[in-house]
């Protein structure tokens, strides 16, 4: 595996998506892991100053579904979408910086099942996700 190449290509593809808009960058990637992190500025604040639960579940849900479009699946016949999320908000956050990583839970043929850790810059716990995909054949 190619870390840099890997993590160059899932940057790549985040210009004029949502990941663009909330300045999502992936920065590391292993075997079994893909950790992706989001600046949280008033951009992603809910009214009351705080990190937008939204916005952290768009961060988790596109490490996770990326992780299995990467990491697992071929991306030239297959393609990955997100069956279900749910998150659990540990602690909040007004500023810095958040770090998502996915690890696998089960990698199987058709569904893939992620655990989403998001943590900030004293790794503290931000919050817990879980995603299922689901892995299908392009048309």
């Amino acid at each position: 595996m190619d870390k840099q190449k890997i993590l160059t290509k899932l940057n790549g593809l985040n210009k004029n998506t949502l990941m663009e808009t909330l300045e999502i960058e992936f920065v590391n990637v292993g075997d079994n892991f893909l950790t992706a992190k989001m600046p949280v500025t008033s951009k992603v604040h809910q009214p009351f100053g705080l990190l937008h639960g939204g916005a952290t579940a768009a961060l988790a849900e596109t490490v996770g579904s990326c992780a299995s479009g990467f990491l697992f699946a071929d991306t030239k016949t297959q393609i990955v979408k997100g069956l279900e999320l749910s998150m659990n908000h540990i602690k909040s956050k007004k500023e810095g910086t958040i770090f998502a990583t996915a690890k696998p839970i089960h990698k199987g043929k058709t569904t893939h099942l992620w655990e989403i850790r998001i943590v900030d810059e004293e790794d503290n716990l931000i919050s817990i996700g879980k995603l299922t995909n689901i892995v299908l054949e392009k048309k």
